[in-house]
């Protein structure tokens, strides 16, 4: 990781497309605008996150976690009484 330190109105510079300006520091946080062109995807990283998560739960169990939950439903002949 690159660590920077940059006072307020100074940029940093990723390739040749996307700059990344400090704009304001207060006690809140600090300010940041991004340039980048219209195809660079820029979102926040806990966004990212969310939508990483949400895709898996949507995908549903894997056969795995189903073939693990069975596993633990059936009963295990050693120790439970046959069902009459």
């Amino acid at each position: 990781m690159l660590v920077l330190r940059r006072r307020a109105g100074e940029s940093v510079l990723i390739g040749d497309e996307i700059e990344v300006e400090l704009l304001a520091i207060s006690h809140q946080g600090a300010k940041i605008g991004i340039r980048a062109p219209k195809e660079t995807v820029v979102l926040r990283k806990e966004l990212k996150i969310t939508q990483d998560q949400n895709t898996r739960a949507a995908s549903g169990p894997s056969a795995q976690d189903l073939e693990q939950a069975i596993q633990k439903l059936r009963p295990n002949s050693r120790t439970d009484p046959p069902a009459r």
